[in-house]
């Protein structure tokens, strides 16, 4: 049960992919390389939502404990913009593809991933990928964005993650993309963020160990990232977790 449970959070962390750049192998919907295609050669309505549809599966992301007071954004063709304003100082957001899908899916429509941020996290984690958005809306390619996150960290740019960053991904309704067929979303999790952390001295990714963490501190210089994810056994309307079945999108 646990190493099933571990699989598929290491398929949730990897769908993730905000920290490791990788080559994009499968072709774009325009069929050009995922490299080399921008937004400009895509239909943007493709990655709209109803905005109370939006709103609400942002929600979901968290228990409505924490979720009910959390700021929302959605996504609009000028990039995320707040929907509603918070009180408790979690946001709440649907990622799409090209912030949260594995390379193969960079382009993927119908990618959207609830996750609902605390403070630490929405000022550091997720304004990486705010201006993710909108260098992709700006027209530049996967390859020009990465690039350009990597520089603006290098040059402090982009602040590193503060103490106690961490979001909570546990939405039935979450879809990471088409690439991992056999785990079509999400197993409810949270995760937590640090910069160049060694997996390590959490004990992450060792026999028996419930935490899975993702690190680039060993690869090329790039975003200096460390993410650790725990699985939970309830979504966050309180059922409970019991496999792939339970799971909507």
């Amino acid at each position: 049960m646990q190493k099933n449970q571990s699989l598929i959070i290491l398929v949730a962390l990897t769908t993730l992919n905000l920290a490791l750049a990788q080559d994009a192998k499968a072709p774009s919907p325009n069929g050009a390389s995922n490299e080399q295609t921008t937004i400009g050669q895509v239909q943007i309505e493709q990655y709209l939502m109803d905005r109370s549809a939006e709103i609400a599966m942002a929600r979901t992301a968290a228990p409505e404990s924490v979720s009910r007071d959390a700021e929302v954004m959605v996504f609009g063709r000028h990039g995320f913009e707040t929907a509603v304003k918070g009180k408790n100082g979690f946001v709440c957001i649907v990622e799409r593809s090209w912030t949260s899908a594995p390379d193969p899916d960079f382009w993927n429509a119908k990618v959207r991933t609830p996750i609902c941020y605390n403070a630490a996290a929405a000022h550091s984690f997720l304004a990486r990928n705010l201006k993710r958005t909108s260098l992709i809306l700006a027209g530049r390619t996967k390859a020009q964005v990465d690039e350009a996150i990597y520089a603006a960290v290098d040059k402090n740019e982009l602040p590193p993650m503060e103490p106690g960053a961490m979001c909570y991904m546990m939405s039935k309704l979450g879809y990471g993309g088409d690439t991992a067929p056999n785990v079509p979303g999400f197993s409810s999790h949270v995760m937590f963020f640090y910069s160049g952390l060694d997996p390590a001295t959490w004990g992450a990714n060792l026999p028996g160990s419930p935490i899975i963490a993702v690190s680039d501190i060993s690869e090329h210089p790039s975003e200096h990232l460390t993410e650790f994810a725990v699985g939970v056994g309830k979504w966050s309307d309180g059922t409970e977790v019991r496999g792939m079945e339970d799971h909507h999108h």
